[in-house]
């Protein structure tokens, strides 16, 4: 499948948002949407001017003085009418960023049930887990797929979705017709190249960040350790530890798929496109204080490369070149496995402090061992799977 082309509305519109963020370096933004400092001040300025051309939705106000309570009852529906799946809280505070000043929460609770928005519905709360949240933006973003959705063509819609750990902010939401590493390598370039390189990303055990024979190493996740991207697996059978990513899949579930059905990926990815957007900047998030995600949220100062760096070794350290065709390397006479991930790269090699061991290490990180003393060679060394919980 061809990548989709981001419409020029569309990346004004994300450089805008992105810029008028506290403590945003413009330039850099700039420089990465390739205009003109000049041009992207422009464009702030007809954003501030008001410049419909630059937002794909109504600035339409919700308040003025001396309003009677019918009018804020039908700027509470008018809420709920453009934003189905919002409960009485985001409610509220949208109200209150509007300028109006809102009922009672359990007074929007009845508006909504009065005029038939909501029914009595039992719940049955989950259990509470100690969340955990980095402390800045972009030193942890989860990604992972949404589970496949069927198109009216025929064909299946897999949500690439990205979250940032800290704000909660969704860099990333693709309509992919596949879970393949290509797919979502070409995806993640667009998203780097705009928002700027994550320290790690958290994922889970499956395609394509683990490999189905059994291995952790992945083409793919070479790829961003060569960006200086950590990869860091979740525990097996341990979703809690993605909760943040799969809370968003629930929210994603109930705002956009649950409310309609799309006829192919190019439909998908433009009501992705649009949610996004208002998920990013105006719902109220309640994790964060009801506050949108990117009140918290900005870009990281680390741009994405135009060329994949490589990877440098001390002078005089054992180094040698894996086979393209077989994951293997030559020492001492004999040849030993490594992970198929690293065919055609580099490796080093280096004592381990006790006689006849030695490890094979991609830049900082170990991917096998070799032992003298055995036989044949020793199977390749898994990547760490993480003990921390993000969520």
């Amino acid at each position: 499948m061809p990548w989709r082309e981001v419409s020029v509305m569309e990346q004004r519109r994300d450089f805008v948002r992105l810029a008028l963020l506290d403590g945003s370096n413009r330039r850099e933004l700039c420089r990465r949407s390739r205009i003109s400092p000049q041009t992207g001040y422009k464009w702030l300025e007809r954003w501030r001017a008001g410049d419909e051309e630059l937002a794909d939705r109504s600035r339409r106000p919700l308040s003025s003085p001396g309003r009677s309570s019918e009018a804020v009852e039908s700027a509470v529906l008018a809420v709920r009418d453009a934003h189905p799946a919002w409960g009485a809280r985001k409610i509220e505070h949208v109200l209150a960023r509007s300028g109006i000043e809102p009922p009672a929460v359990s007074t929007i609770h009845q508006i909504l049930r009065r005029h038939g928005r909501i029914a009595a519905e039992p719940t049955s709360p989950g259990k509470a887990y100690d969340r955990f949240e980095r402390p800045e933006p972009n030193q942890l973003w989860q990604m992972d797929f949404k589970g496949w959705v069927q198109m009216a063509d025929g064909r299946r819609c897999h949500p690439l979705t990205v979250i940032d750990d800290h704000s909660r902010y969704a860099p990333c939401l693709k309509a992919c017709a596949d879970q393949l590493g290509a797919t979502v390598r070409g995806h993640l370039e667009q998203v780097f190249r705009r928002y700027g390189l994550p320290d790690a990303i958290f994922v889970d055990n499956g395609t394509p960040w683990g490999d189905s024979g059994g291995e952790r190493w992945t083409r793919f996740g070479v790829w961003l350790l060569k960006l200086g991207i950590e990869v860091v697996h979740s525990r097996p059978y341990h979703p809690q530890s993605r909760g943040k990513n799969e809370r968003f899949h629930r929210t994603l579930a109930a705002e956009v798929f649950a409310l309609r059905r799309f006829h192919d990926l190019d439909q998908a990815q433009r009501a992705f496109d649009h949610w996004r957007d208002v998920y990013n900047h105006e719902r109220p998030h309640e994790a964060l204080d009801q506050q949108p995600p990117a009140s918290r949220y900005r870009p990281s100062p680390r741009a994405m490369p135009d060329q994949l760096p490589l990877v440098e070794y001390d002078t005089g350290e054992i180094v040698r070149t894996v086979s393209t065709t077989k994951g293997y390397v030559s020492f001492k006479g004999r040849l030993w496995k490594v992970p198929e991930a690293f065919r055609g790269e580099r490796l080093a090699i280096r004592p381990s402090g006790q006689d006849g061991r030695y490890g094979i290490y991609f830049a900082s990180h170990q991917v096998a061992v070799i032992d003298l003393t055995v036989s044949k060679s020793v199977s390749h060394v898994p990547e760490q799977v993480s003990a921390m919980s993000p969520d």
